[in-house]
């Protein structure tokens, strides 16, 4: 089922077990799919695997973050399990003394940190639902509209934040009395270290000894496609499930190395907060938590790490990995260091190109003599997350793999697509105090939809995976009559845009063929432009900027010819998306309607005849 060149040195053993699927085919039309793996022993709570390596290996480390200093970078802060455990104690412990519960969840504001971690585990002992909110709610919206509707729907009694300061703005907004401010720095409300300065008692244990399956750990946020965040209901069950649904595709090794991890990814979305986070606390790993950014000037602090850092596995974002070859193509040190004992690497939230992928290859084969298996896995916030990985040497990217071990997945045949659908015990039950939205997630067997189309690889030959085809939603028709699959076709052009987009909306609904607004990948488009400094007016009518899209372009016309995948024309916006607009969800994913009607007038400037100098036309 593989797609390996064998004239090219071998993978660096994964440790997957052999890839299983079974696939029953309905009268309907419907497709089931299952993994007949055993799932390995789930933990019964969150706080399980603290106390158990605690125990186990009190003086591994845990946690690390790099201490803030006024020049450079400083060294690490670092928590073992034994003070993670103390700490979490102490902070169930001032929660059960103010009273909170089930019914007051904690609202955290900030980003990821130590005291973020132990503020969420804490919480979980006393069995109240942690709540990490997006920081651009309260950092980046100019109205605070989102932020104030998902404070009225948690109705929280106590406030996390690293420190006030970036949140002064946000907090005039919020009816904050009787509500309790808690901050690391002690800048606002109560000092963080007053809550790591209690005693734990009994009622901690009789907390510990209550926690069950169906009790909420977490409400995390999702916009969906249109409206205000739902608050996915998270149980301690879907995390704990779904914590070791990725291991029950590996094989248990003795003596198996723990996982040690550097990671950006924000806690407030389910990959960050559960996939990577929960997943490492279930093996009893090492997170080094990275303070760096795939942004310009935001990269050079992942670099220092991972000079320092050799981790077991890595996953980032394609835009990081474009960043990363580029330092490990002319740093053989940091080659040497990262390619040391990395066993996997992982991307998400859009393909990786078969260039990058190509680049980072040669690098590794250089370094090391070997290849790297890189994987990408397919989910969903109401998951929480991983329902589907790729778990078999390929040299394919923009695989949404297989389903893992513990969930029935259908393909339901929904118009002109296969919409995925999943249900088992990592799958919410619902969003908290919506029941309308909650009535509408699932089909009459009780199958969550996710909303998206998939399609085998071959349909021959399952075992060969699945593939995103597009949004249910977002299809549409040229005026020729010819069906559009929007998303499929953003991102095959994204991936294909030789680095120049991040992202692009797809136009051409009653148009005679298909258009492109991009956003542009900024780091990539000023080394293509060959000026560091350059602003982002001025990329994206750069001539070699332009050329290298219409290169990338052409290419994909070439492998994809009919009108209903191929490119004419492509203008590039120097506007990101917009939060407050509702362009952008909380996934990070585009909402192609409300992006292409709020923009209505960049389509007309890219349709218009004649066409523009800065409109790539293919």
């Amino acid at each position: 089922m593989t797609s390996v060149d064998m004239n090219l040195p071998p993978f660096r053993e994964p440790g997957y077990v052999e890839p299983k699927i079974e696939v029953e085919h309905r009268a309907d039309g419907s497709i089931l799919l299952r993994n007949p793996h055993p799932l390995r022993p789930a933990p019964g709570n969150l706080i399980e695997p603290i106390r158990k390596w605690a125990a186990e290996a009190p003086d591994r480390v845990w946690l690390g973050k790099r201490r803030i200093v006024r020049e450079g970078l400083g060294d690490w802060e670092l928590l073992t399990y034994a003070q993670a455990n103390a700490k979490v104690n102490a902070i169930a412990q001032a929660l059960l003394d103010r009273g909170l519960d089930q019914s007051t969840p904690v609202m955290i504001l900030s980003g990821n940190s130590i005291e973020h971690a132990l503020m969420t585990y804490g919480a979980i002992l006393a069995g109240v639902p942690a709540a990490p909110v997006s920081p651009s709610y309260s950092t980046m919206s100019s109205d605070f509209e989102k932020l104030r509707y998902v404070f009225d729907l948690l109705e929280p009694k106590l406030i996390f934040m690293q420190e006030a300061a970036p949140f002064e703005r946000a907090l005039k907004a919020l009816p904050l009395d009787g509500v309790e401010l808690v901050t690391v720095d002690g800048s606002a409300g109560t000092s963080f270290s007053a809550l790591l300065d209690t005693m734990p008692g009994e009622a901690v244990e009789k907390s510990y000894a209550g926690l069950h399956g169906d009790m909420v750990a977490k409400y995390l946020f999702t916009s969906g496609s249109t409206g205000m965040p739902k608050a996915v209901i998270t149980t301690q069950r879907m995390m704990c499930v779904n914590s070791i649904m990725p291991k029950s595709v590996t094989r248990e090794e003795e003596n198996e190395e723990p996982a040690v991890l550097l990671n950006w990814l924000p806690w407030n979305h389910c990959f960050g907060g559960n996939a990577i986070l929960n997943n490492l606390l279930t093996g009893g790993g090492t997170l080094y938590i990275d303070g760096g950014r795939p942004v310009p000037g935001g990269f050079a602090e992942t670099v220092q790490n991972l000079r320092e850092i050799a981790p077991t596995a890595y996953s980032n974002v394609p835009a990081a990995y474009t960043m990363l070859v580029d330092e490990l193509e002319n740093d053989e040190a940091l080659a040497k260091n990262f390619f040391s004992r990395v066993r996997t690497l992982a991307y998400g939230g859009a393909a990786l190109s078969q260039d990058l992928y190509d680049r980072i290859q040669k690098v590794a084969i250089r370094t090391v003599d070997e290849r790297i298996v890189f994987s990408s896995g397919y989910g969903a916030t109401e998951t929480a997350p991983t329902i589907c990985n790729v778990h078999w040497p390929t040299e394919r990217m923009g695989l949404l793999g297989l389903p893992l071990p513990g969930i029935e997945l259908k393909l339901a045949p929904v118009g002109q697509k296969m919409e995925v659908r999943v249900r088992g015990d990592c799958i919410t039950k619902g969003y908290y105090k919506n029941p309308e939205k909650t009535a509408d997630a699932y089909d009459e067997e009780g199958f969550y939809r996710l909303g998206d189309g998939a399609r085998f690889v071959n349909p021959d030959n399952p075992m060969e995976g699945l593939v995103f085809d597009g949004r249910v939603a977002e299809d549409f028709k040229l005026s020729t009559g010819t069906w559009v699959s929007a998303g499929k076709l953003r991102v095959d052009v994204v991936a294909g845009s030789n680095g120049v987009l991040s992202d692009a909306l797809v136009a051409g609904l009653d148009r005679s063929f298909i258009g492109i607004l991009g956003f542009p990948n900024i780091p990539a488009c000023r080394n293509i432009a060959g000026d560091p400094s350059l602003a982002v007016e001025d990329l994206v009518t750069h001539p070699a900027v332009l050329e290298r899209l219409a290169e990338g372009l052409r290419a994909h016309n070439k492998g994809n010819p009919g009108s209903s995948t191929r490119v004419l024309r492509a203008l590039l916006m120097t506007e990101p998306p917009s939060v407050d607009a509702g362009e952008l969800t909380d996934k990070g994913y585009i909402n192609q309607s409300v992006a292409l009607g709020r923009r209505a007038a960049l389509v007309e400037k890219l349709y218009a005849d004649p066409p523009g100098n800065d409109v790539v036309v293919v």
